[in-house]
């Protein structure tokens, strides 16, 4: 009974995306469920649009450079943190977290209003820099999760050892704690790649990515090539949430292969 609860849902959750997938297949000339006939006209159509392609490359770019900077900040924050006394530990990870907590509404508008000062909005580097404040917190979650499974004594053997701090981070923690930082590193870049809020706000007229032209395609444009478009978004989503999935069970498992 459980499972027939549950697999409804499940199924009621996915019929949206499946109706998706089938349009994108479509042969008609609009949006219709279910398609006339099946074809690839519109993947076609998508992939010979330099409007298309030049906000998926841009897009891709952005959340490439997201990755490196969240990951970055992020390392070093959740490292920062760790090292910090209990009460002050609380009060940072608050401010650390609150992208996740405030509405992104009024975070895009914060950062709008904050650009718009210095005359950048509708650049690619405002964008990198609006996005990795989103990305950031995810980085620090997971990486201070892998940290909390890390016996602190392996770096101070390290060290006791003749290692530098340095020398400890790199050759013992930074290795216990990579598949955590891999993970942080995709969230960081499903953040990016799929935020369209703050790319309403800034994207102008020379930094539509991807998510921003799909918005404008279905107000002004509605054709089954934003299927196909959502299709392959779909199925990028899919392989990376599968790859983060398995990093944290690698990273589960080398956690209980060390404390054993």
């Amino acid at each position: 009974m459980a499972t027939t609860i549950v697999g409804s849902i499940l199924m009621f959750l996915a019929f949206p995306i499946f109706v998706v997938i089938a349009v994108s297949f479509s042969s008609a000339d609009y949006l219709t469920f279910p398609p006339p006939a099946f074809g690839f006209r519109w993947y076609a159509a998508y992939f010979g649009n330099a409007a298309w392609l030049t906000a998926t490359w841009l897009s891709l770019w952005v959340g490439t450079a997201v990755v490196s900077l969240s990951v970055t900040l992020g390392t070093l924050a959740a490292i920062g943190i760790q090292r910090l006394q209990q009460p002050l530990r609380v009060v940072v990870t608050s401010l650390v977290l609150s992208p996740l907590i405030v509405p992104t509404i009024v975070v895009a508008i914060g950062i709008y209003y904050a650009y718009s000062r210095y005359g950048v909005i509708g650049s690619p580097v405002a964008m990198v820099l609006a996005h990795t404040c989103l990305a950031v917190p995810f980085v620090v979650t997971t990486v201070t999760a892998s940290l909390a499974g890390i016996d602190r004594r392996f770096a101070q053997a390290a060290i006791s050892l003749g290692a530098t701090p340095s020398g400890a981070f790199w050759q013992v923690t930074l290795p216990l704690i990579r598949p955590g930082i891999f993970v942080g590193a995709l969230f960081a870049f499903l953040t990016s790649f799929d935020e369209v809020v703050v790319a309403l706000f800034l994207s102008g007229s020379g930094a539509v990515t991807l998510p921003r032209h799909m918005w404008d395609e279905v107000r002004f444009q509605l054709d089954p090539t934003i299927a196909a478009v959502s299709t392959l978004t779909v199925f990028l989503m899919v392989l990376l949430v599968s790859a983060a999935h398995f990093l944290r069970k690698r990273s589960e498992q080398l956690g209980k292969d060390i404390s054993h």
